[in-house]
């Protein structure tokens, strides 16, 4: 098979690469597609922990394809079938995943509808977290990938919903996704009281946190969204405390949970609550994935989520 493989930092190169064996409890999957996650950057830009070359396919998670084939163990999957999955070393022709990380798309969603499902699942499980209900007045911090999914979710629920965004194209989008409201971080007005029932930081960094922070209402929920991967975080403990916050780090790592988010966020498309089309703004085969990520850590105005697709 074809597979990514980052050489060194910022080198990746598609070669040929030995298919991976097949386990009895897993499917053989010939990938469509796969998105580009933000937290794989760091493994691309590279950071002195890390070790190179790293294994075929890695790191990529955000995959989607069809099951070529199936371990003997393995029921209620089939050949031909189109699925997304939450899995590893995916930036590759196949992949092997464990039956039970697999979750069947139905004919609703399209063929050619790419359907990276691991980042959409996120999106469900923090909403699911977040337990936000019909009155709630919801601001999200940050208009990535996650952030705008979560817009769309909270739309469909909440009373109110705002964004913040540094970039044009997260307010633009946010808007049509059906914010009420969006501001820049710095238009935001920090000196009323604030009025936010639940507030979702969903940028992974120190300042957006702090500003989430602030604007949740006294006895309101702060959701940790973002991945917070490149050092350390402070918290204004004095603000926490005096408010009575509830802070929830939305992050799930038991499989079954991450798989039923999965099914919820399939779910979610087919009923057109969530659309992950307007998000996936740019498209490169799987022999550019260097420049993938080169554009996703660029982030041009225009820009959400890069996926790389089979012709």
């Amino acid at each position: 098979m074809l597979a990514s493989v980052l050489v060194s930092p910022r080198n990746a190169v598609v070669r040929e690469a030995p298919s991976p064996e097949l386990a009895p409890w897993q499917v053989r999957v010939r990938l469509q597609g796969a998105g580009i996650c933000a937290s794989e950057l760091p493994l691309w830009e590279g950071r002195e922990w890390f070790e190179y070359p790293r294994a075929p396919g890695e790191p990529g998670h955000e995959g989607w394809g069809e099951v070529t084939e199936v371990a003997p163990e393995v029921a209620g999957l089939s050949v031909g079938q189109r699925v997304a999955m939450i899995g590893e070393r995916v930036h590759a022709e196949l992949a092997v995943v464990e039956a039970a990380h697999v979750v069947a798309l139905p004919e609703a969603i399209a063929s050619e509808l790419p359907f990276p499902g691991e980042p959409l699942a996120c999106a469900v499980n923090a909403m699911r977290r977040a337990h936000v209900r019909a009155a709630d007045r919801v601001a999200v911090v940050g208009c990535g990938f996650l952030g705008l999914a979560l817009v769309q979710l909270c739309a469909g629920v909440a009373d109110q919903v705002i964004a913040i965004s540094r970039r044009d194209t997260g307010r633009s989008l946010a808007t049509a996704l059906g914010a009420r409201r969006t501001y820049r971080d710095d238009d935001v007005a920090l000196g009323r009281e604030p009025e936010f029932d639940v507030v979702f930081e969903a940028t992974g960094y120190q300042q957006p946190l702090d500003l989430a922070a602030r604007l949740v209402r006294t006895r309101g929920r702060l959701i940790i969204a973002g991945y917070h991967q490149d050092g350390r975080r402070t918290v204004d403990m004095q603000l926490w405390n005096w408010r009575g916050l509830d802070v929830i780090n939305a992050h799930e790592r038991d499989p079954a949970i991450y798989v039923e988010g999965l099914r919820q966020a399939v779910r979610a498309v087919v009923e057109g609550r969530l659309d992950p089309r307007p998000l996936l703004t740019h498209s490169f085969a799987l022999e550019e994935i260097a420049e993938a990520y080169r554009v996703s850590a660029a982030r041009p105005e225009g820009f959400i989520k890069a996926v790389w697709r089979r012709a």
